[in-house]
């Protein structure tokens, strides 16, 4: 697969979750705890459109050194494996093999084993993220190619002049020569001949 096919699918994935009505999962989601911390450090990374891997998500939440720690790291994906089998989060697969797994919320809204409401984002944020998705997902008109008026303009000027130049000789193949249209075909051909000169050596 692609990379910008990739792209497009994860942000796909986020608009899903976005989108997604209130998840109800057996998993507690309190604050203060880790599964609620884990849960709103990935939140804020979607919001940005990112999705982070373990390491980023303890470095935001609980410091650079503590992506040092082998032990604490192990403790973090064991906990987000469990949010994963509870459908709180996702794992994407990786872009390299060597890569860390990263994830990504199954949605913005649950409601947890002990029937709490949990809200991951505003409405104002979400909206934002949706923005953004859409920019990122609808190609950007200022970076479509631009028809050239000055290219155009000379395909006009060459389709002018064999038009005219086309006319001279039908007038002049036949019995008797139209004077006014020999004349006017012939001041066409002349006129067109040096607009087109001109343009092409303005390209130059």
């Amino acid at each position: 697969m692609s990379k910008p096919r990739q792209i497009s699918d994860e942000l796909k994935l986020l608009e899903e979750s976005l989108n997604s009505e209130i998840q109800t999962v057996n998993i507690r989601l309190r604050k203060g705890e880790y599964q609620f911390d884990l849960a709103k450090g990935i939140a804020s990374f979607e919001l940005e459109l990112r999705f982070p891997n373990v390491k980023d998500i303890i470095k935001q939440l609980y410091g650079k050194e503590k992506t040092q720690d082998i032990q604490f790291i192990r403790k973090i994906q064991t906990i987000l494996k469990k949010m994963e089998r509870s459908g709180v989060v996702r794992i994407l697969p990786k872009k390299k093999p060597w890569e860390l797994q990263r994830y990504a919320l199954s949605s913005f809204k649950f409601q947890d084993v002990e029937k709490n409401l949990v809200i991951l984002a505003t409405e104002s944020e979400i909206e934002q993220t949706q923005d953004l998705i859409h920019s990122q997902l609808t190609p950007n008109s200022a970076s479509m190619p631009r028809p050239s008026y000055a290219t155009v303009g000379i395909w006009i000027l060459i389709f002018a002049t064999i038009i005219s130049y086309g006319t001279i000789l039908w007038a002049l193949t036949q019995p008797s020569i139209n004077l006014i249209i020999f004349a006017s075909a012939f001041c066409i051909a002349v006129l067109c001949s040096f607009l087109l000169g001109i343009s092409i050596s303005r390209r130059k």
